[in-house]
């Protein structure tokens, strides 16, 4: 396992263990993250956002990864969420497919890609099903998860 392998597998085991200061030592000080729902989030809000999943959570998140891979400079690793949905409390597995760059043995880009449709129809039902797809729900659900980064990152201060 070369140095960039071991620091994704570093990073999904401290999510694992929803240890958000392990996971934060993985990312470099001008990290950046993205994903469907938070978008672009720099590193004090992309940390912010790994502690307050966590803290949602309360212990019912399993974390699990697998197909990891990376060379010095890019890597790659299918992880999978599962999880009860804060809101609606129905159960969420989220396959997620995530991407990096490096700089300095750290992570410096940090891409997560998921059907956003597939998961809202787990989230939220028939609701989900019928209205996950269209651009004002999608919209609607980035929304609230930022509305909610913003509250928790508050509360932190």
């Amino acid at each position: 396992m070369n140095k960039n392998q071991q620091l994704i597998e570093n990073f999904y085991t401290a999510f694992s263990n929803q240890d958000g200061q392990k996971m934060a030592d993985c990312y470099h000080q001008q990290v950046q993250f993205k994903d469907p729902v938070f978008g672009i989030l720099e590193r004090t809000s992309a940390i912010a956002m790994w502690n307050m999943l966590l803290d949602r959570s309360k212990g019912n998140l399993k974390i699990e990864y697998y197909n990891l891979s990376a060379t010095d400079d890019k890597g790659t690793v299918t992880w999978v969420a599962t999880y009860n949905f804060i809101k609606t409390q129905r159960k969420v597995v989220n396959v997620i497919q995530a991407s990096f760059e490096f700089k300095d043995g750290l992570i410096y880009r940090h891409t997560d890609t998921f059907n956003l449709w597939k998961w809202s129809r787990q989230a939220f039902g028939i609701k989900g099903l019928l209205l996950g797809w269209t651009s004002f729900m999608q919209d609607k659900i980035r929304k609230q998860a930022k509305m909610a980064l913003e509250v928790y990152e508050s509360s932190k201060k």
